[in-house]
């Protein structure tokens, strides 16, 4: 997919401080519409603090956040969603003994009315569960009617991100280790999901500790380390080893 020159989100000189300790110091970020992201580094490298800023969860110390050149102002993550930024976190937030569409419309279940009385329309959000699932991620499950606890690991994360990506108007995704504890058919079958969103032109952030599943589906590759964006490397273009060497220090190359 072409992406434009304007990136889809930009961050510029993101600090964040927690009284006496600086948590980030002047993070630069770049995400395009197509692309996939992939963030790493190591424990305490700043990964999760920066993406608690781009969604809202908390407020930058210093630093602007654009999207598509316009500016944003975030208070909160209900903020971030409604400017089209969502998240699926390791833990999924799933109710394991809820169906997947119920699980999918969670917090946000669709009525009908009857007499002037609103009743629950399991009937749509079922058939809007398997539609959403099929034609934007091309997964058929053997169910609807199970509870969520009795699918695979790959099946509760397709759910999840199921239920971000309804939302028409959802422009950037950010999934949190989305492959840990999975096997490698389940890890697979994420990654397919994971281009699959891609593909529709969203901007997808992927947070991960696997340099093997970051080299199998991302674009790019932003090393933090200690707080800052320590390199930014095109993925067809780099290795497993460079990018640990530059995690670890090893490298003095700066991000421009």
């Amino acid at each position: 997919m072409t992406q434009s020159s304007v990136p889809l989100i930009s961050m510029r000189g993101i600090t964040k401080r927690f009284g006496g300790v600086t948590a980030l110091e002047g993070v630069d970020l770049d995400l395009h519409a197509g692309e996939v992201l992939a963030i790493v580094g190591d424990n305490g490298a700043g990964k999760s603090t920066l993406i608690k800023v781009l969604t809202g969860v908390l407020r930058p110390t210093e630093g602007t956040i654009a999207m598509n050149g316009e500016a944003l102002v975030m208070n909160s993550h209900s903020d971030a969603i409604s400017h089209g930024i969502d998240a699926v976190y390791q833990t999924l937030a799933l109710a394991d003994h809820l169906t997947p569409a119920a699980n999918m419309f969670l917090g946000s279940e669709l009525t009908r009315n009857v007499l002037g009385f609103e009743f629950l329309d399991n009937k749509r959000m079922r058939s809007e569960a398997e539609r959403t699932l099929q034609e934007r991620l091309g997964v058929t499950l053997r169910s609807m009617d199970v509870p969520t606890d009795s699918l695979s690991g790959g099946q509760r994360q397709a759910i999840a991100i199921a239920r971000a990506v309804y939302h028409s108007d959802l422009k950037v995704l950010v999934m949190d280790e989305p492959t840990a504890a999975l096997g490698p058919r389940e890890t697979a079958r994420t990654l397919k999901l994971i281009e699959a969103v891609r593909e529709q032109g969203l901007g997808v952030i992927v947070i991960s500790h696997s340099l093997d599943d970051v080299f199998a589906v991302s674009d790019r590759i932003q090393i933090m380390r200690r707080g800052r964006r320590a390199d930014v490397v095109k993925t067809s273009e780099s290795n497993s080893t460079q990018v640990l060497g530059i995690m670890v220090g090893a490298s003095t190359e700066q991000a421009s």
